[in-house]
């Protein structure tokens, strides 16, 4: 037998705002968080589109020796941590149980290894760098960080599966729960919002070069897209087995119902779709749910031509007639890479709560395939039951998951 795994908190730090009543304001709104930085048009970037958080205080959160070893991603995840658990009700003393753990998607951690590069350029010495780059610059900053700061005993590391890490962090936090391994977790997904994580994207062209309008530059679906909008942050859910859920009085603000990943095993940067069929198809398999019964798709779209074009043969060939309303998220808030699939389980939570269904802001035209599909484009007055959140990723590697919000 398997356990029921629940979500009983979410807290998010995004360009759409800190915080979830803030952030599911924008996506009621259908409000971007895309800018040009100038600082990028200095550097010599392709494009200066970024979305960009404000009113984050690093100040705010922990001592500054905790925050020493905290690159801005990292801290980020803390805040989002902080209110998940606020939301959850969980205390220090519960998540210090060693049946608590911590699961989050995070696959690089850029500028503090430049900074430290950097220092040792000038100074000629590594003993300049300090004693704690060392901790931020690893991949698992983020979990090594939160495990320390929080006093966690169970499990404890990352996943890096580049913009599919998020989706499977949760995915995999809700494996252990359901096998009994673990009682609860707190995972999610990291993203840091920096030049200097974006400029290796830059150099392939991957970015949007439509600049007239930073708001309007992100456009999954529509015939005019012309590439991606970075962005990033962090996102946070708590999962709990729904038995322990309600032994404690938490607030149960929904459930996962099915998890999926596949590969591809083709080429590191052009998605076949085989493998994201293959993971759609396993979640709703385990979820024991037919298309039919999917009333919204909150897709991966992440405004680049081909990968659109892929990701919706997917979901025609998956839900045919059925035609789910679907959007992206990324139409407001760019692409939060590694943590874009936690970003996207948060936001079906925040739509599910506040009973509304996000739009595909700047939709505009359809092409011949995304005009088979029911885009969204106004924001719809009433909340989600049962969601398909899918990921995609660099080397083929594809996740998905149910969200169940039917109590």
């Amino acid at each position: 037998m398997t356990r029921r795994v629940v979500i009983t908190g979410v807290g998010i730090v995004s360009c759409l705002g800190i915080g979830a009543q803030a952030v599911g304001a924008a996506l009621r709104q259908g409000k971007s968080g895309i800018v040009a930085d100038p600082e990028r048009v200095a550097l010599g970037f392709r494009s200066p589109l970024t979305g960009r958080i404000s009113g984050f205080d690093r100040q705010a959160y922990l001592t500054r020796k905790q925050r020493k070893t905290m690159p801005d991603c990292a801290l980020q995840a803390y805040a989002a941590v902080e209110e998940a658990m606020g939301m959850a009700r969980l205390s220090p003393e519960d998540v210090r149980e060693s049946e608590t753990g911590i699961v989050f998607g995070a696959d690089s951690s850029c500028e503090p290894a430049i900074r430290a590069v950097d220092i040792v350029r000038a100074s000629g010495e590594t003993k300049a760098i300090g004693g704690s780059a060392v901790f931020g610059v690893m991949n698992s900053t983020v979990s090594m960080n939160l495990g320390c700061v929080l006093g966690a005993r169970g499990a404890c590391w990352t996943v890096s599966a580049a913009c599919a890490s998020g989706t499977l962090a949760i995915g995999q936090a809700a494996q252990l729960i359901a096998l009994g391994q673990q009682r609860r977790i707190l995972c999610g997904g990291a993203q840091e919002i920096n030049w200097q994580a974006a400029s290796s994207f830059d150099a392939i062209g991957a970015f949007s070069l439509d600049t007239a309008d930073p708001v309007r530059a992100s456009k999954p679906f529509d015939a005019r897209r012309d590439g991606l909008v970075p962005s990033g942050g962090a996102a946070a859910l708590v999962l709990e087995d729904r038995e322990s859920a309600i032994r404690r009085n938490a607030p149960i603000l929904g459930e996962v119902r099915g998890f999926g990943f596949a590969s591809d095993g083709d080429k590191l940067a052009v998605p076949s779709g085989d493998g994201l069929a293959r993971a759609i198809g396993l979640a709703m398999r385990q979820a024991g749910v037919h298309p039919e019964a999917i009333d919204y798709v909150c897709a991966h779209a992440t405004s680049t031509p081909r990968g659109d074009a892929v990701e919706t043969r997917v979901l025609l060939d998956v839900f045919g007639q059925a035609r789910p309303p679907v959007s992206s998220l990324k139409s407001m808030t760019g692409h939060e890479l590694w943590m874009a699939g936690a970003s996207q389980a948060v936001g079906c939570v925040l739509m599910a709560s506040q009973g509304f269904l996000a739009p595909n802001i700047n939709f505009e035209k359809p092409d011949d395939l995304s005009a088979g599909l029911n885009i969204i484009r106004e924001t719809i007055p009433h909340g989600p039951r049962l969601t398909l959140c899918d990921a995609a990723g660099f080397g083929g590697t594809n996740a998905a998951l149910v969200l169940g919000f039917e109590g």
